[in-house]
């Protein structure tokens, strides 16, 4: 009697495990899958993302001083080798202005072209420079702004001669670093353990403790001026729309998931993507207020740890191992 005691009780604790597991996943699927795969040649970690302003020619940064040069709005890629010595270079960022564009990686480099790309000439940094260049803005012709992996930031005005300090001190380690298109940073430290701002005028950074539990994942500013966070444990988080100082009530999209959430982006001011852990894709028509899941790209096997809209039709999605989804029509409401 006392065995079949034992194995009714687990055979009922088994059943309301699955049924929980069931009530938590209940993510409403997306209507169609608007991501395409793109094949690229080669197995490596990619970074970031730029076009120059006809949104048709751009390239693509990864380790191992990765470089992919695209001609047809990124439905094919060609890998390119530049010049860069002995070392095997983190390429982090590039961004375009016009057909002015910068490169930076790590350790210490910066690259500067005036023609789209056809040719690259490197720009020495000092040595003093604190940190490793880790975020490149173009602004404008022969402008931009440059973060480091220790949170300075930089502005040139004359093409990358001379380098204006824009912040007294470093903030420390950072694990993500975000810039408004008004100018404003947004930094989070890399324990994530809290996160710092800064604005034109200001001249240090502003510290912030975390107002959750878990640990700060990333965090940027949407396209309808609110800041949003990410949080261990899948954990999403805006500020209100009428005061930018208070935070609105967390929201946990996929309570069932067990991959964090890595990185979100706005197509426009109403329509949010996040990516995450093991091909986790999440979408809101709506600015977050609902939650569907991309279940298109679960089969890959990659976690997506950045997402980029150029335009409201141009987007890309970058995983690990030469990773690349490419947006390929709007999204549709389910």
């Amino acid at each position: 009697m006392s065995s079949l005691l034992k194995f009714w009780q687990k055979l009922v604790a088994l059943v309301v495990v699955v049924l929980l597991c069931i009530g938590c996943s209940s993510v409403p699927s997306t209507s169609y899958n608007p991501w395409e795969t793109v094949t690229l040649p080669t197995d490596v970690n990619l970074q970031d993302v730029g076009f120059t302003a006809d949104l048709q020619h751009g390239w693509l940064v990864g380790n191992k001083s990765a470089l992919f040069e695209t001609k047809d709005g990124g439905k094919t890629w060609q890998q390119k080798n530049l010049d860069l010595g002995d070392k095997n270079y983190v390429l982090s960022s590039v961004s375009f202005s016009g057909q002015e564009g910068w490169i930076v990686g790590e350790p210490s480099l910066l690259l500067h072209t005036n023609n789209g790309g056809e040719t690259w000439s490197r720009i020495l940094l000092s040595e003093k420079l604190p940190g490793n260049p880790n975020t490149i803005v173009a602004l404008g012709q022969q402008s931009a702004e440059m973060t480091t992996d220790v949170g300075a930031i930089y502005r040139t005005t004359d093409g990358g001669k001379n380098w204006k300090a824009m912040v007294q001190e470093a903030v420390g380690v950072v694990r993500n670093v975000a810039r408004s298109e008004d100018g404003k940073y947004i930094a989070v430290s890399a324990k994530g353990n809290f996160y710092s701002t800064w604005e034109p005028g200001q001249t240090a950074w502003q510290g912030h403790n975390r107002n959750s539990s878990r640990r700060l994942q990333n965090m940027g500013f949407g396209k309808d001026g609110r800041i949003w966070m990410l949080a261990r444990g899948g954990q999403v988080q805006f500020t209100k729309e009428d005061n930018p100082e208070e935070w609105e009530e967390i929201q946990n999209p996929e309570l069932s998931t067990s991959w964090g959430l890595l990185d979100l982006a706005y197509r426009t001011p109403e329509e949010i993507w996040v990516t995450g852990g093991s091909g986790n894709l999440l979408y809101s028509p709506d600015g977050g207020k609902t939650w569907q899941k991309d279940r298109g790209v679960e089969s890959v096997p990659s976690n997506l740890y950045k997402i980029v809209f150029l335009s409201p039709e141009k987007g890309f999605i970058i995983g690990q191992r030469g990773v690349l989804l490419r947006y390929q029509g709007q999204a549709e409401s389910a």
